[in-house]
């Protein structure tokens, strides 16, 4: 729900097309990816000259059951905004508490934090930092601080040479408030790093995304924004996060408009330059619950009428979304209780659980007694891949230019599939050594396992010239590539 005044502020918002950008590369330069040792995801096109007979192919996560449920006087059925952010050997789940619905921003609402020690089974500690309900046993991180609990989205500084009171950051706010920043030394007892806010152009109604880009140099914080009464995201950034830039609204190119509630966007932890959000996308009046369904489950009433789900975009950088899928990444799953509004809602951040194994969370439930949060599993870099059938397909790569000597990919293939590779020069002539005749084919299913060549592996003859990469694959997937010492 947004004031009058922020929506006025939200006109003021820099469009994509009119923020000042540096000259344009030729289109030459454009083609060339120097990708050095980067592990890069096939969850875009930007590696991609030519698919024959493949495709890029969205993967669905796979359910892995409740793993909390907010069943606390102090949480309800009102949960939401999660964050879950891995510090060493500890995850930590931050999430809002609050019971009943009605004005965003009351005191109603409370931080909550959960924890973990392999992100697949939760706890909530007692912490005993805020007195709720007559008693200091609870799970309380921010409580009678209105309107900072509506939203309030922390972050792990990963900045070198960050002050340890400030390992922790947040920032918290609405429209009336603006955003204003919070630290923390150990993710538990939070204050204001300043009393005035730090960004006051947005509509702040939604989770307010931070985090430390290591490949920018930068702050970067993705925030909703309204723009002719859809929901948008703008992004701003700051070098200190105490002053920040104007906020550019996100472009995302020949692509449909959509309402993304929520964006979810943060550094992929195996390749940080690659930032991945898994937005929830909400049709406001969509409705599939008759009046008579939203009263079996016990959803509140003003909370059926809408429904949404997850998708997958990614961007490296700058004022643009790549949204390659429009497709569901993550689709509300059988029965009434998952075709509510605001269900189906990601949390913040995608985590390692496992030596091949990442997990995601999702609020679902919403509006209902059952409120809760379930876990979704991926493999390693698997949001996406370059898929072939078995009748084959091929995988040809934009010019690029690397260092290191082997050529690692994440991939798998049936018993009867295979991938075999060719190494060409920039005009396409297959490399002595290197051409589909001397590969050896690569079968199986692995998270990283180097490319050979009769020849044997070592492409370091190569590293720094300009190349491409000829996937030949039957009934293979290919979800990353990264050249390795």
């Amino acid at each position: 729900m947004r004031s009058l005044l922020s929506c006025l502020v939200l006109c003021a918002i820099v469009p994509a097309g009119h923020a000042q950008r540096p000259s344009a590369p030729s289109r030459e330069e454009q083609a060339i990816v120097r990708l050095g040792a980067r592990r890069e995801l096939f969850a875009d096109r930007f590696l991609i000259d030519r698919l024959t007979g493949a495709s890029l192919a969205l993967e669905r996560p796979h359910d892995e059951g409740v793993v909390l449920r907010f069943d606390k006087p102090w949480e309800g059925r009102f949960c939401g905004y999660a964050t879950v952010i891995k510090d060493g050997p500890l995850y930590r789940l931050y999430y809002r508490g609050l019971p009943s619905t009605g004005r965003d921003g009351s005191n109603r609402e409370v931080t909550c934090c959960a924890e973990s020690k392999d992100g697949i089974h939760w706890t909530k500690p007692e912490l005993g930092l805020f007195e709720i309900n007559g008693s200091k046993a609870n799970n309380v991180v921010l409580a009678g601080m209105a309107p900072f609990s509506h939203n309030f989205c922390p972050m792990l500084d990963s900045r070198k040479d960050v002050p340890k009171g400030q390992r922790y950051k947040a920032l918290a706010g609405t429209g009336g408030s603006g955003l204003v920043a919070f630290v923390s030394a150990d993710g538990l007892r939070w204050k204001k790093l300043r009393d005035k806010p730090v960004i006051t152009r947005g509509a702040f109604d939604s989770q307010n995304v931070p985090f430390w880009s290591e490949t920018e140099g930068l702050y970067l914080c993705y925030f909703r924004v309204s723009v002719k009464g859809v929901r948008r995201i703008a992004r701003s950034t700051s070098k200190d996060f105490v002053d920040w830039s104007e906020p550019v609204l996100m472009d995302y190119g020949d692509r449909p408009i959509e309402h993304l509630y929520t964006n979810q966007t943060s550094p992929y932890f195996r390749a940080p330059h690659l930032y991945v959000g898994i937005a929830a996308r909400f049709f406001p009046g969509r409705q599939v619950l008759t009046a008579e369904q939203a009263k079996a489950i016990n959803v509140d009433p003003d909370y059926f009428k809408d429904c949404s789900d997850g998708v997958l975009i990614t961007t490296r950088g700058g004022d643009r979304y790549d949204r390659t899928f429009m497709e569901g990444f993550l689709c509300p799953g059988i029965g009434p209780e998952n075709w509510v509004s605001r269900t189906n809602y990601p949390a913040l951040n995608v985590v390692p659980t496992g030596p091949n194994e990442m997990s995601l969370y999702v609020n679902q439930n919403y509006g209902q007694p059952t409120s809760h949060l379930r876990r979704y599993s991926l493999r390693l870099d698997g949001f996406a891949c370059v898929a072939a059938p078995y009748t084959g397909g091929e995988l040809l790569t934009k010019p690029l230019t690397f260092t290191g000597k082997e050529l690692v990919l994440n991939f798998a293939t049936s018993a009867a599939g295979g991938i075999r590779v060719e190494v060409q020069d920039a005009a396409g002539k297959p490399l002595p050594g290197h051409t589909l005749a001397d590969a050896v084919e690569t079968i199986g299913n692995e998270i990283g396992r180097a490319v050979h060549w009769r020849s044997g592996r070592d492409l370091g003859v190569l590293a720094g010239k300009l190349v491409r990469l000829r996937f030949v694959m039957r009934d293979a997937r290919l979800y990353s590539l990264q050249f390795q010492p």
